[in-house]
């Protein structure tokens, strides 16, 4: 994939939600790539562990809330991207019923402000909105969700994501499609793993926890089944998709999924299983009902990224979990995090050291 970098190289990125788990990978693979970047994100708890995680003095970090429209109307407009990246959100099921009115704000807000602003950018060539495999109304379709299904949810979080789709495709109709000035996409990725995944309620960091502190595992609902992949399955969707709209802007603007193939999804019960096996630790496993309602069977159909973009997964499933726990093999031991997602970035596009 050394065209990708070829491309990036040079090339000033704006990211949104760059503190992020998926936005620090794909801050640290664009930095590989040596991209110009900029990150938008609010200082929180993720900050930390992005600094660990990631290269962060090679790129501009502003810090700031995505709701704060003039903040962000100002480093866009200075910075004068060619390629947006959006990820900020609230990205948490479980979090947005303890935080209604935040999830919400932030995410569909948050992405309006950037639709809104983008119209601005005289620079910019292509804006990807990341959103979720979870915006779409839960009909546990076995075929796996298809980018024109029904969009709705029962969360609110859901509903946020749904919501966030829905001001994309006013604006598209709206703005975008009669003005012509940059491609434009939303893109929809199943359940990610990876090293630098911390956050509460995710079932590969419950798993870390777990070892950290000795302590049984207790898991939620152990037979629902997910997309799973790992992190960089799709952003190098992402990123292709970037490259591809900045050349093409008009015929593959639209929505997209990324995910791996319908028949490759996993049950909680087995990613729990053979993480503890790849990073040789025996737990015993508590299955203990959530207090929210969850999705039990949730697929994607990509057949439209592998038909128009060429995209499939690269790692299977059992290289991600070996690879998600090889970061956390070496986390535990006390090495440089920074340098094992390095690693992982050039083996994962095939990069030659330089």
């Amino acid at each position: 994939m050394n065209n990708l970098k070829n491309f990036y190289k040079n090339k000033k990125i704006f990211i949104t939600g760059h503190t992020g788990f998926k936005g620090a990978w794909l801050t640290s693979t664009l930095i590989e790539f040596e991209s110009k970047i900029m990150g938008y994100s609010v200082k929180d708890e993720r900050t930390k562990i992005y600094k660990k995680i990631c290269y962060y003095n090679k790129i501009h970090n502003v810090f700031a809330d995505i709701l704060d429209y003039k903040t962000l109307e100002k480093k866009l407009v200075k910075f004068k991207p060619d390629i947006i990246f959006h990820l900020a959100a609230q990205s948490l099921v479980s979090e947005s019923f303890k935080s209604p009115v935040k999830t919400v704000q932030t995410n569909i807000n948050g992405t309006l402000n950037i639709l809104e602003i983008s119209k601005k950018i005289k620079s910019l060539k292509s804006l990807v909105i990341i959103t979720s495999d979870k915006c779409y109304l839960n009909k546990e379709y076995v075929r796996g969700y298809k980018e024109n299904d029904a969009l709705g949810g029962d969360d609110l979080y859901s509903a946020s994501k749904a919501g966030a789709e829905l001001i994309f495709n006013a604006y598209s109709n709206s703005f975008f499609n009669t003005q012509k000035k940059f491609g434009y996409a939303t893109v929809r990725a199943g359940n990610v793993i990876g090293g630098g995944d911390w956050s509460a309620n995710r079932i590969i960091p419950d798993c870390v926890r777990s070892i950290k502190v000795n302590k049984n595992l207790i898991i939620r609902n152990p037979n629902s089944t997910r997309p799973w992949q790992h992190a960089l399955e799709p952003i190098s969707g992402y990123l292709l998709l970037g490259k591809k709209l900045f050349k093409n802007k008009n015929s593959l603007s639209g929505t997209w999924n990324f995910g791996p193939s319908v028949h490759k999804s996993m049950r909680v019960k087995d990613i729990v299983n053979l993480f503890f096996k790849f990073i040789g630790v025996r737990k015993k496993v508590i299955f203990k009902k959530g207090k929210f309602k969850e999705t039990n069977l949730l697929k994607l159909n990509s057949n439209k990224a592998l038909n128009n973009l060429n995209w499939k997964n690269t790692w299977n499933m059992k290289v991600s979990i070996i690879k998600t726990a090889q970061w956390y093999s070496s986390y535990l031991e006390k090495e440089d995090p920074k340098k094992m997602t390095s690693k992982q970035i050039k083996e994962y596009f095939k990069l030659k050291d330089d």
